[in-house]
């Protein structure tokens, strides 16, 4: 039995990065350090942090908040000015790929650009984007219907979004816009990860994607695996792992979402050994 770890399995830079920020300021401060949300996609990392005496919150106008730690998704506008107002003291740690994409919705809202964001309206980056978008804001993913457009037109996309929706929507809208200005905000990191995993998962017999069950970028790659691979299983830890999984399996392709840490991805390959001693 062969198994195979993509190379880009878990944590990206923008992920690292925050982490890094975060539990040097678990080892420093004293209480009252809070992430606005969850720092990252991942339950057991998340778990870790509150461990260590950062927990997360949501309540903006808490008194129990000293340090408020602003997550790698970002946070809108309106958020940051109101964490002025509270005079807290604020580490941002949101994603460099973020942050370029607020700036370059800010940069099409000031350009008079009606703004059109690729991605989930409901993720915690495009709820930030948003803000950063003006009145006429659309937000439009994979199989929606794209709604009547003004006459210019600015198209950003969520970080995590895959070049092959970016393009199709992007056609859509080439054929009703007069205008069009469109910055590619897909981060380098995203689209490598998506291209090696569907590659892996075209040549193996069972794929493992490893990762939060409430990240958008895991679940895309455990969709994208599906599409190419009979057999595939999201879990979040090596504790989920069915020993039947393994029958008559003889390539194990797994790779893990960008907040997925690397230990977690070393358990996974730990409990695929040891299970496979037993069924073979």
């Amino acid at each position: 039995m062969k198994i195979t770890v993509a190379n880009r399995a878990g944590f990206c830079f923008g992920v690292e990065r925050a982490l890094d920020i975060t539990f040097d300021l678990a080892d420093k401060a004293d209480k009252g350090v809070f992430t606005y949300g969850p720092l990252i996609h991942n339950p057991q990392v998340v778990g870790e942090l509150k461990r260590r005496g950062i927990d997360t919150i949501t309540d903006l106008h808490s008194d129990k908040i000293s340090t408020l730690i602003i997550r790698t998704h970002g946070v809108s506008p309106n958020v940051n000015h109101e964490t002025k107002k509270m005079g807290y003291n604020v580490i941002d740690a949101t994603c460099p790929f973020v942050k370029k994409a607020q700036h370059y919705t800010e940069i099409l809202k000031d350009e008079g650009y009606q703004v059109l964001i690729i991605g989930d309206r409901e993720h915690p980056e495009v709820q930030g984007l948003i803000g950063f978008a003006g009145d006429n804001v659309i937000v439009v993913n994979k199989h929606d219907t794209i709604p009547p457009l003004k006459k210019k037109v600015g198209i950003i996309a969520q970080t995590t979004q895959t070049l092959e929706t970016f393009r199709n929507i992007v056609l859509q809208v080439i054929n009703t816009a007069r205008e069009l200005k469109i910055y590619n905000t897909i981060c380098d990191s995203t689209a490598q990860r998506v291209k090696e995993t569907r590659n892996l998962a075209t040549n193996v017999d069972l794929m493992i994607v490893v990762g939060g069950k409430n990240s958008a970028n895991t679940n895309q790659l455990a969709k994208l695996s599906k599409e190419v691979c009979a057999k595939v299983y999201h879990i979040e830890t090596a504790n989920e792992i069915n020993k039947d999984w393994l029958l008559d399996v003889d390539q194990i392709g797994i790779t893990g979402g960008a907040s997925t840490p690397q230990w977690i991805i070393d358990e996974v390959v730990t409990k695929i050994k040891e299970i496979s001693q037993e069924v073979m």
